[in-house]
């Protein structure tokens, strides 16, 4: 038999042998040299302490049994129920009831704050939102993630600023540690991964200012005399 009858047997038999006698590739270098090392060992346990958890899972009850089931004007019974577990709340705070805060007591808001329906905030860290500003609908302020570099995917968080008179329009990510500037405007889905200046039209993926923000000069009232 020739040779090449041998290498058409053998791959009729073996498929998995026969490429395994190739030539390499890549100008003859293995591939396995440009792959990173596997890691040896894992960490294994729980990212959170026994007694964050225990507190999550006492706030989910609360917040499945009564929070999210109150009509939408109660926003003080809403305010009330964050408070007993630890969230800082300035006066007349909207909160709405599909909102979901993972950690009340990381959560700041200043007077007339307001959070959305379905708004996410993922509040592993602090997350703060300064007076009047607005956090729309289906928006995601993420303060934790995970470092991909860490074999065992070490999880981060840092904190995310929204300042006052801010607005972060409907289903916008926020990621950590990102601070947005007094007066600024995140268009509607836009992922910001840097910090925004004050008072700018800001969006797009990643998010980056477009213009300033504009003000309407609304006319004297008129004279009742």
């Amino acid at each position: 038999m020739t040779i090449l009858g041998q290498n058409e047997h053998r791959e009729m038999q073996s498929p998995i042998a026969f490429r395994r006698s190739v030539s390499p590739p890549l100008g003859g270098t293995e591939v396995r040299k440009f792959m990173s090392p596997r890691p040896k060992e894992f960490a294994v346990g729980p990212s959170f302490s026994l007694k964050n958890r225990l507190a999550r899972l006492l706030w989910s009850t609360v917040y499945l049994c009564l929070f999210r089931p109150s009509p939408r004007p109660l926003h003080a019974w809403r305010a009330f129920l964050l408070r007993c577990f630890g969230a800082r709340l300035g006066q007349h705070c909207h909160v709405y009831p599909c909102a979901k805060i993972w950690a009340p007591w990381n959560l700041t808001m200043d007077d007339y704050a307001c959070l959305a329906d379905d708004v996410q905030c993922y509040s592993m860290a602090p997350i703060f939102l300064g007076k009047k500003a607005v956090v729309s609908q289906g928006s995601f302020l993420c303060t934790g993630s995970h470092d991909y570099e860490s074999p065992d995917f070490q999880v981060f968080a840092r904190p995310i600023r929204v300042e006052a008179q801010a607005w972060v329009c409907a289903e916008s990510f926020v990621l950590p540690g990102i601070t947005i500037g007094e007066g600024a405007v995140v268009g509607a889905r836009s992922v910001v991964t840097r910090d925004l200046p004050p008072w700018m039209i800001c969006a797009g993926n990643p998010c980056r200012p477009l213009k300033p923000r504009p003000f309407k000069h609304f006319p004297a009232p008129p004279d009742p005399r």
